[in-house]
């Protein structure tokens, strides 16, 4: 006989699965976030000093957006799946035509006095696409290069759309989701040398036919981070310069020098860690990367504990879109990976990515959730088993 603890897991609504480790992480990253987007925006000019009050209003109505997409079963993103996907692929579309240009870059859809960013949508309709896909064919045996060209080409159609705005970032983020998601795929050694083989010949053709000046720029000043310190390279020079001046402890809540001295540029978008590192030094450091960490493991553990494919495919996918903005965006400001413009999750300010990052958060709810829960149809027959 089953416990009446297992019981309510079982028979119960999904509500009575709520995933508190999962909701009380995420909060603390975003809490820290909006502390810090303060520290970051104390300083500068008018423009930015309500930022912080911004980020509040995105996130309570990502987590309004996110509470909807948590409560309806994943079951229906399953069957909307590739409808969703080409939905985004519509907007990306749309950008060329309706977008703002801001920066030499368009990207962003304006109404009105609201804009968005199609792209950063992307990422969750990608991840929902790929999930569908291979949760239609769960074949067991290890795939071939062939095999992997369905799921390619749903990668390859808006990771090529968003190069071309340009936002090598998002793009990069689009690749690494569906690497990541391969992984939980059996792929042959054959396959996975095809494709390294392939990466090594199309990268120089990248280099010299779709990425932009500035974007080669980035990278040669990675490459030699002295060269350009007063050009390409201040943003990252003095984000290391933050860093390093934050010591062990940090020199206290807005009261880092870099930041209120204004040497940060983006300070409140792509380089708030270099803000937070030089308020709270390493120990806060170390404390926000392991809570980084810990909601990565937590998204695994939903993975694995999933009550089908497909919600475990959402699962790993927005895990590896939390990791991956996580990694480039840190690796850029410590000065390990170039500057591609990637947002930290939850922590930098931006409505599209905070929505984004929200939602992705409902869909690991949904899932965790819904990983005991059998629907009532087949309550009758499970319990006259005990």
């Amino acid at each position: 006989m089953r416990s009446r603890r297992d019981q309510a897991r079982f028979f119960g609504m999904p509500r009575d699965s709520f995933d508190w480790t999962l909701f009380l992480t995420a909060s603390a990253l975003a809490v820290i976030g909006v502390i810090n987007l303060y520290s970051a925006t104390s300083v500068a000019r008018a423009a930015l000093t309500d930022i912080y009050i911004q980020q509040v209003y995105w996130l309570v109505l990502g987590g309004i957006l996110g509470a909807v997409v948590a409560v309806i079963d994943y079951r229906h993103d399953e069957r909307l799946g590739y409808l969703l996907y080409g939905v985004g692929i519509i907007f990306l579309v749309l950008v060329f035509i309706l977008g703002k240009d801001i920066r030499g870059s368009s990207r962003w859809i304006a109404i009105g006095s609201f804009g968005f960013q199609p792209s950063e949508f992307m990422k969750l309709f990608l991840i929902i696409a790929l999930a569908k896909y291979l949760h239609d064919d769960p074949r067991t045996e290890a795939r071939s290069l062939k095999d992997l060209i369905a799921p390619a080409l749903l990668t390859a159609v808006p990771t090529l759309l968003v190069l071309k705005q340009p936002d090598l970032g998002t793009a990069l983020i689009h690749l690494f989701i569906f690497a990541t998601v391969c992984l939980l795929t059996r792929i042959r050694w054959q396959t996975i040398t095809g494709i390294v083989v392939s990466t090594g010949i199309l990268l120089p053709m990248m280099w010299t036919y779709v990425l932009k000046d500035y974007q080669k720029q980035r990278v040669t000043v990675f490459l030699n981070p002295e060269a350009n310190l007063l050009g390409a390279g201040w943003h990252a020079h003095h984000a290391r310069v933050a860093i390093g001046a934050g010591g062990w402890t940090g020199q206290g809540f807005m009261q880092g020098t870099q930041n209120q001295f204004l040497f940060l540029p983006d300070q409140h978008s792509d380089f708030p860690f270099a803000v937070f590192a030089e308020d709270w030094g390493f120990l806060g450091c170390f404390v926000l990367v392991s809570l980084y960490g810990f909601l990565v493991l937590w998204a695994i553990r939903i993975a694995a504990t999933a009550k089908d494919r497909f919600g475990a495919v959402l699962a790993i996918g927005v895990g590896a879109l939390i990791f991956w903005h996580a990694v480039f965006n840190l690796g850029m400001v410590t000065g390990i990976l170039p500057v591609v413009g990637v947002t930290l999750p939850l922590f930098s300010a931006g409505g599209s990515s905070v929505l984004t990052i929200m939602l992705g958060i409902g869909l690991l709810m949904n899932v965790s959730m819904r990983r005991y829960w059998i629907s009532p149809a087949r309550t009758t027959s499970l319990l006259s088993r005990d």
